[in-house]
């Protein structure tokens, strides 16, 4: 199935724990200031555990002024004109890990524990099925035990940890985990009729 197909569901509508309604939909070129906004929010400790600058407006404007959803397909959380969260599905286009998709999710702070990153995990693995993956992969590091909880849940599995293996933004060393998740296709879901 094509990844247009699997798009247009979007932009869709769900409400939240807290009775909130929340719109998800693909990253926009419009988006750019409010994607840049969502950043800020981050607190710096976390920000030392995202693998880009995203504090730089330069940073944010390449991403949404180069947008191709077959190599990275961020998927936003919309609380009003607020952006919420973000999730991002990326694909290699060739090569052995083809198959394989990776995910990753961040949650505005004063959002949290309402839903919104299991409704965005929920989208991508369901994207990533529908465009013929067979797994999908997130990394974490140590310390990030909220979110190793929350993809667990999901049915993620733990695949290998490493301690002392990375370093943030402020080379501190930290423990790296790999987790993953096999995926049905859509393949496999038309032979069980």
């Amino acid at each position: 199935m094509s990844l247009e197909f699997a798009l247009q569901k979007y932009p869709r509508e769900l409400t939240l724990k807290n009775g909130q309604k929340c719109k998800l939909r693909p990253l926009k070129k419009e988006d750019e200031k409010a994607f840049h906004e969502f950043f800020l929010a981050v607190p710096q400790e976390e920000r030392l555990f995202i693998k880009h600058h995203v504090t730089e407006p330069e940073v944010i404007r390449q991403w949404c002024q180069n947008i191709d959803y077959y190599k990275h397909l961020p998927l936003l959380a919309f609380v009003g004109d607020q952006i919420v969260g973000d999730a991002s599905l990326h694909q290699a286009q060739g090569g052995w890990k083809r198959h394989i998709g990776r995910v990753s999710v961040l949650v505005h702070p004063k959002f949290r524990g309402i839903g919104i990153a299991r409704a965005l995990i929920n989208d991508l693995v369901d994207i990533s099925s529908m465009v013929g993956l067979e797994k999908v992969e997130a990394e974490f590091i140590g310390e990030q035990e909220a979110a190793v909880h929350t993809f667990r849940l999901l049915g993620f599995s733990d695949l290998l940890k490493l301690p002392d293996y990375v370093k943030d933004m402020q080379a501190i060393s930290h423990d790296y985990i790999l987790m993953g998740l096999d995926l049905t296709t859509d393949e496999e879901y038309a032979g069980m009729g």
